[in-house]
């Protein structure tokens, strides 16, 4: 197996979860009105941003060095990591490059269908992505052994697979209210584990073909 691939694994799951820590504490700020317009809004978008090309690396070069045999259950959870990205992108693109220089302008009925806001198109699009990033972790479980170092990435990814069903409440609920936050607030802990982990698992395996 290519070192390198392993190596692209291990940086790439570093850099998001760096970036997913990174969103995290800009959410808990932004909650406790510590951030406000519009630097809030461009941290938030910002950081979630540069959580998506990292994640779909890494979860790519799992892709790679799963045994054959697995190999299915790999390729569905980077199928749906890239319907994740997909939607995601889309919507942070458009915050950031649209929505806010626009509201900073005094515009905001010109922008106010593309606006991110409870129950809108572009809050669908991001529940739909970190829905699918659930799924994605859901779906590589079968890739991950159920003893040694793998073990625990299995864990990791089981407890963010089974927060995704708190997060689609978050997203759904018919009256969104601040404090529904707190019911996904487990994510913030789950996603970056997993994607920690899941780097960690690379570096170690690296070492043993090295």
């Amino acid at each position: 197996m290519n070192q390198q691939v392993y190596k692209i694994g291990f940086w790439s799951g570093l850099f998001a979860f760096g970036a997913t820590l990174a969103y995290v504490v800009v959410q808990v700020l932004q909650v406790m009105e510590v951030l406000t317009f519009p630097l809030d809004e461009i941290l938030i978008y910002g950081t979630s941003l540069c959580i998506v090309i990292p994640f779909v690396l890494e979860m790519l070069a799992l892709h790679y060095v799963t045994p054959e045999a697995n190999r299915f259950w790999s390729h569905a959870a980077l199928i749906f990591t890239i319907i994740y990205a997909v939607f995601v992108t889309a919507n942070y693109v458009v915050q950031l490059a649209t929505v806010i220089p626009l509201k900073l302008k005094g515009a905001v009925a010109e922008v106010q269908v593309l606006e991110q806001t409870p129950h809108s198109m572009f809050w669908n699009y991001d529940a739909i992505g970190y829905i699918c990033m659930g799924i994605a972790m859901f779906a590589a479980l079968p890739v991950f052994e159920k003893q040694g170092f793998q073990k625990w990435v299995r864990i990791a990814f089981l407890a963010n697979a089974l927060v995704t069903p708190l997060v689609s409440v978050v997203y759904f609920y018919p009256h969104f209210s601040e404090k529904l936050l707190f019911l996904g607030f487990p994510w913030g802990i789950t996603a970056p584990l997993a994607m920690l982990l899941l780097a960690l698992m690379f570096k170690k395996e690296l070492r043993h073909i090295s």
